[in-house]
């Protein structure tokens, strides 16, 4: 069973610098580990993101990251899960953890009366075509690490100043636009048993 961490605020460099090290260092025997965390603003480059994507500078950092996909956005008010994860070893390939992480999401939006669905052709998770739900990941020796971020009630306006996931027209939504009042921690319990009872069964 995966090993849970309430990390709370945190900065998204160091952060992802500790994910690599954990990545980097651990061997067959070591547990998986889940971690849970907020950012402060920050725009983040996935390893297929164009410039373009991102519309106007503003004074949010803008951070390269060794992740999949295209630029997104964090902010308090956004949970952010890592998957830390054996997929060697749990038996499953990466696309199988982006629909495993999907539906985690899709499973919690549930529990509020919400439909939701994931897109074939980009990754994710959607409350009537708007994004309510990002995916990124990197795999290394055969284990994953970055994960999803789910935006439950934050400042959207961030989305703006970029093509988020490298869709123009794409729009954004939260739990809270969608008449859910829900705490980011109340949020991660509902999402993190959603994913590790998916890992174990």
């Amino acid at each position: 069973m995966a090993i849970i961490q309430n990390l709370g605020l945190q900065d998204y460099q160091k952060t992802l610098h500790a994910m690599q090290q954990f990545t980097q260092s651990r061997n067959s025997e070591t547990p998986d580990e889940i971690w849970l965390v907020e950012h402060p603003p920050v725009f983040t480059l996935g390893l297929n993101s164009k410039s373009e994507h991102l519309l106007r500078l503003t004074d949010i950092p803008v951070i390269q990251s060794d992740r999949g996909g295209q630029v997104t956005y964090h902010g308090p008010g956004q949970l952010v899960v890592y998957t830390l994860l054996n997929i060697k070893r749990l038996n499953i390939n990466i696309r199988q953890l982006v629909t495993l992480l999907e539906q985690a999401m899709i499973e919690t939006l549930a529990l509020y009366g919400i439909i939701a669905v994931s897109r074939a052709d980009a990754p994710g998770v959607y409350v009537q075509n708007k994004k309510i739900g990002s995916i990124g990941l990197r795999i290394k020796n055969n284990c994953s690490y970055h994960g999803l971020s789910f935006n439950n009630q934050m400042d959207l306006r961030p989305f703006t100043h970029i093509n988020p996931c490298g869709y123009s027209s794409l729009e954004v939504t939260q739990l809270a636009d969608l008449g859910v009042t829900v705490t980011t921690s109340e949020l991660a319990t509902h999402v993190v048993h959603a994913i590790t009872t998916a890992l174990h069964t």
